[in-house]
């Protein structure tokens, strides 16, 4: 199968006063279309920072992220942030949605800019909303959701743009453990219905187990 994304030898420091933290030193990783992948790793291992790196939104010292084929190393900002709208999803540990708008709003957002049609963007978050189970909350803004509706929520938005990777950093961290399975139960449901690729850090041993892979990051460095 062919791979959606594949990184290639990625090194990432990070200087604190006069010490530099070697996070990431030679990371190799591809994800094949389809395919879901967990990423385990200890606190501090560098996976919010590699996930980053995946996302384009920072960029590696050394080594390449190769998006559908495509190497994003000398891309411009702008060609990155293309990638980045149309390509990937992204599903945080806090859900990170705009407070002011409703249910549906933020997941129609992040589709108009996009540049979808008002209508296509209502009916697609309409379809999500529905199928996390929150057809009756649609019109609820964040403050008046519960946490794991909160993150359905911000399941729906990862999806909206139809994208060929979804990365979720932590996606049930907030949330207990009854929640955070039902969460997940959906995340990775909807994921091979779409037919998206993710790659999922979790430090649940029990959610990495149900995954297709799973790889460590461990001294800065993908083990298997």
């Amino acid at each position: 199968m062919s791979n959606i994304i594949e990184l290639s030898d990625i090194h990432k420091s990070f200087t604190q006063g006069t010490t530099r933290l070697d996070i990431l030193q030679g990371v190799d990783l591809n994800i094949t279309s389809g395919e879901v992948v967990a990423l385990v790793g200890a606190s501090g291992a560098g996976k919010s920072t590699l996930l980053h790196i995946m996302g384009l939104l920072e960029r590696s010292d050394k080594g390449d992220v190769v998006m559908s084929g495509i190497p994003t190393r000398d891309l411009s900002d702008i060609k990155r942030t293309k990638i980045r709208r149309l390509e990937i999803g992204f599903v945080y540990q806090f859900h990170n949605l705009l407070p002011e708008f409703t249910a549906l709003d933020n997941v129609i957002i992040p589709q108009l800019i996009a540049n979808a049609s008002k209508r296509v963007a209502k009916e697609r978050a309409e379809n999500l909303l529905t199928k996390m189970g929150l057809q009756d909350r649609m019109a609820h803004r964040p403050s008046e959701l519960s946490g794991g509706e909160q993150q359905r929520v911000a399941i729906a938005r990862g999806l909206a743009n139809r994208p060929r990777l979804i990365l979720a950093d932590e996606p049930t961290g907030n949330l207990d453990e009854k929640t955070g399975n039902g969460v997940m139960n959906i995340l990775l449901e909807l994921s091979r219905e779409e037919g998206v690729s993710a790659l999922i850090a979790t430090h649940n041993t029990s959610i990495a187990d149900r995954m297709d892979r799973i790889v460590s990051l461990k001294n800065g460095t993908i083990i298997s």
